[in-house]
């Protein structure tokens, strides 16, 4: 037998292989970006083809996560080595179907775990929590072990999560790892239903003659967070020794807290005659559940989380994505 072939047998079986379940979504399409372009091995697998054209040359498999046989037959005939599971409902769309919401969600997560407790080849799983598990009585900044009643499915299909990630850790020694992120702010696919979507769907109404309608109140200030920062928590959490982990649930990360006046005054100046309206609705209240921050302190603390996007920043990566918005140079 050839050597150089077996040298090939042996270097495949020592190479991470990074499957993202929900890889078409808003933080999946992100994900597999970066990990492609670092050169990773990267596997797709989604109910739906990604839409975003580089990714369309990775192995994709179409798989629901609700069907654990086929969520089985893609993670072991690739030899998924670290999972990320990013497939959910969220919290605007999961107050209208409720009990689909929670079906996702909850057995979703559990095929997962359950998946990783049994197949060898999986190291590590990577799964987001959010803000939404706070609800009213968190106060202004969510501390890392603060008080959590949620008042959505989302946000309570996240808080039992966090517990079942717990278990399977303590009992099944899974090495599940996991983040609260807040509003995620991107440009490579659409948001998929939630109640801090205004401030992306806002960067397609930028011009025109009617204004902008935002379903949030104007001064309801929500944790947001770019896209590249999201990607790299993620990223850095994984990567992070086993032992450096002292958080037994999800780690708070934060980055900037705005309200959509706030937001939109950032972007007047860069298009000054950009006019928006507020017509708040079912998901203002929602978003006045919610903290204003989140405290962070740990993750800063156990594995170097420091986010690196602000709001200019943000505003301006938005813009240079749209073709008909030219952003301001910026000043030093």
């Amino acid at each position: 037998m050839d050597a150089s072939y077996i040298l090939r047998i042996f270097a495949d079986m020592n190479v991470d292989v990074h499957g993202i379940i929900g890889a078409s979504g808003q933080l999946g399409t992100e994900i597999a970006l970066r990990l492609m372009e670092a050169g990773e091995r990267v596997v797709l697998l989604d109910i739906k083809a990604p839409s975003y054209a580089p990714l369309q040359e990775l192995p994709f498999e179409k798989v629901d996560v609700r069907d654990q046989g086929a969520l089985a037959a893609g993670l072991g005939g690739h030899k998924v080595t670290h999972v990320y599971h990013l497939a959910a409902a969220l919290s605007a769309r999961g107050e209208q179907e409720p009990q689909w919401a929670w079906d996702l969600n909850m057995n979703g997560l559990l095929h997962v775990l359950e998946l990783a407790a049994s197949m060898d080849h999986i190291a590590k799983v990577f799964w987001p929590s959010s803000i939404a598990v706070f609800g009213p009585g968190s106060g202004p900044v969510a501390a890392q072990t603060g008080h959590r009643l949620p008042t959505t499915v989302y946000g309570v299909s996240k808080n039992a999560g966090e517990h079942w990630c717990a278990w399977y850790h303590q009992h099944r020694g899974v090495d599940v790892r996991s983040v609260r992120y807040p509003g995620l702010i991107g440009t490579l696919a659409p948001p998929g239903g939630g109640t801090t979507d205004y401030a992306v769907e806002v960067f397609d109404h930028l011009h025109g003659a009617a204004p902008y309608t935002c379903f949030l109140e104007a001064q309801e200030k929500l944790p947001m967070m770019h896209m590249d920062d999201a990607v790299t928590g993620a990223l850095q959490l994984l990567a992070a020794p086993r032992a450096a982990l002292q958080c037994a649930e999800a780690y708070n990360i934060g980055a900037m807290s705005f309200s959509p006046e706030e937001l939109f005054a950032e972007i007047r100046r860069h298009v000054p005659e950009f006019k928006a309206v507020f017509a708040p609705d079912f998901r203002q209240a929602i978003a006045a559940g919610w903290p204003d921050a989140m405290d962070d302190a740990m993750a800063r603390r156990d594995w170097g989380w420091a986010p690196q996007v602000g709001l200019e920043e943000l505003v301006r990566s938005m813009m240079a994505s749209r073709r008909d918005v030219q952003p301001l140079p910026q000043v030093s």
